[in-house]
């Protein structure tokens, strides 16, 4: 007999107070993200929406993004998917570099959006490869950039 598959969070038991999930979830958040879009979200919260950040930052990247049932791509792969037939669009930029970020190739996030497209519509895949589409080609430029900066460096060290 097998034993049972852990359901809690990765790093801590059941105990973990709100600060160790607070902290945890600003860590992962900031991995997946991008420290650029933690900063800006963190710098526009007001009292009004305070406890939604401190909400999110616990529960979904603190908790729900640590589980081990799966593993970041695939959640970025459920992300995209979801976010894409509720037609969440700048959710979905945001997670397309996020994607990327977490390993996914244009092909994969392309596959996404036509997988999505039989269950949540044409029009919300369509959608998604026309938000996508940009996103990546401006990661694949600045990729080609930093790659030439870097020929460029090791090449005057000669």
């Amino acid at each position: 007999m097998t034993e049972p598959q852990q359901t809690g969070p990765l790093e801590t038991g059941p105990l973990e107070t709100d600060d160790q999930r607070r902290a945890a979830g600003m860590r992962v958040r900031r991995e997946v993200l991008g420290d650029a879009h933690v900063d800006r979200a963190v710098a526009n919260v007001t009292p009004f929406t305070a406890d939604f950040q401190d909400f999110i930052t616990r529960v979904a990247w603190g908790d729900l993004w640590q589980r081990p049932g799966l593993g970041r791509r695939e959640r970025s792969m459920l992300t995209l998917a979801i976010t894409a037939a509720l037609r969440h669009w700048d959710e979905f930029a945001l997670h397309v570099k996020a994607a990327v970020h977490n390993g996914l190739t244009d092909e994969e996030i392309a596959e996404v959006c036509l997988h999505t497209a039989v269950y949540a519509g044409v029009p919300a895949a369509n959608h998604a490869l026309a938000v996508a589409r940009p996103i990546l080609a401006e990661l694949r430029t600045q990729d080609r950039d930093a790659q030439d900066r870097g020929t460029q460096d090791r090449g005057t060290q000669d």
